[in-house]
This record gives C-alpha cells, structure tokens and sequence, in this order.
C-alpha cells in the first residue's frame, strides 16, 4: 500500500509533535505537512494535492466546532479526516463521526493510543476511544449524518455562501465578499434553501450554525 501523505492542523506545537511522531510510527515514509489555523490547512491543501489524511483540530483558529469538516467535506470529499480535542465530551466525539469524521482522538490519550486510531482509520474503520462506542442508529446520528449529505451536495461557492448568510450577511455584503453578481447570491441561495429542505434565509443559517459549539462549549477549551 502507498504511503498516505498527511496534514495536522493544530494551532499546539506541542501536541502537532505528538501526532507526528505517532504518524511517523505508523507511516515510516509519509510526508507531513503542519498547519497552525484553519486558513493555513486550506492554503496546504491547495499545494499538497497528494493529501490523504487531515489531522484536524477541534478549536483551531478559523474552524468553530464541525464548520471545518464539513468544510473539507464538501471541498474535498476524498479526504480522510481526524478531528483532535482536548474536548472529550461524549456528545462531542459522536458529533464528530455523525457528521462524518473518521475519529476522534482526544488530546489526552498516549501515543500508542493515536497510533491505534491512525492504524484502525487506515484499515477503513471508524474510532472513538474504547469508553465511547460509536452510535450510529438513534434519530440523532441520522438527522447529523442527513446534514452532513446536504452540506456536502452543496457546491463550494454555495457552502461559503451559506456560511455567510448563517454570519448574518446580506446578498449584497456577500456579493462584495465573494466579488460575484448579486443575481448570482440570489441563485445560490435558492439553491441552498431547495438543497437544505427549508424555506428561508434564517432557517438556513441555523441549520449550518449545528456544527458550531454551543458557547459554553466553545470556552477555555484547545
């Protein structure tokens, strides 16, 4: 089997050292490439377009909760990636597979624990840590793993435009932002709505706000 090539996206030196060595255990000759926020990992991506596997922190500048893997999803849906934490939270890391992840390593476990999860996602399986088997029947996970369907359906302009209007930006403001024709923020945005099954821009934008953290969530946590 090729070697896969990797990214890890985590603003911690300390903990992006960590995960590469457990990938180095695993993956002898993988090329790494580091990341420190969220639109560093997009301007890799763009250079590396042999990229496999993402290492992906929860927290990162630029990324709240799962706007990030959807993100990734719906840009480049050929890559695997791994959401990292120092949230352990059960809800959280079922979140993270619902919403498709291929694990959730959280920042406290030792490296023979990441190089199990690296070993397991490489074989093709989902891993959470043994204390929190994954769910995957409940109307919860269902209703998440939808979203994540509709999200990733969406071309990338009609994601970041969605993004944008769940921002509060109007048509106008999003034009400018995107340098695109109003008329085409108004294509798009219908397109949205049909996409998502809902009727209006505020409806949009709470159903992308789901893969944001709750701000309680969102505090004193890397």
């Amino acid at each position: 089997m090729s070697q896969a090539k990797v990214a890890i996206a985590d603003d911690h030196p300390l903990f992006r050292t960590a995960l590469k060595q457990a990938v180095v255990d695993c993956m002898p000759d993988a090329g790494i490439k580091e990341a420190s926020n969220f639109d560093d990992l997009l301007h890799v991506i763009a250079q590396s377009p042999d990229l496999e596997i993402i290492f992906l922190d929860l927290h990162m500048p630029g990324n709240n909760g799962f706007t990030g893997l959807a993100q990734l999803q719906n840009n480049h849906p050929d890559l695997i990636v791994i959401m990292v934490s120092s949230d352990e939270s059960p809800d959280i890391l079922q979140k993270a597979i619902n919403f498709g992840a291929a694990a959730f390593i959280p920042k406290s476990v030792d490296l023979e624990t990441i190089a199990l999860a690296i070993n397991t996602v490489l074989a093709g399986d989902t891993w959470l840590p043994a204390s929190m088997p994954i769910t995957r029947d409940n109307e919860l996970a269902q209703q998440h793993k939808k979203l994540a369907q509709q999200l990733a359906q969406l071309t990338p302009q009609q994601y970041t435009v969605l993004s944008l209007v769940a921002d509060g930006q109007l048509n106008k403001q999003i034009a400018g932002i995107l340098d695109i024709k109003e008329n085409t923020v108004k294509k798009h945005v219908s397109a949205i709505l049909l996409q998502l099954g809902v009727y209006n821009r505020t409806q949009a934008g709470l159903v992308y706000q789901q893969l944001m953290l709750a701000p309680q969530q969102n505090e004193n946590i890397n």
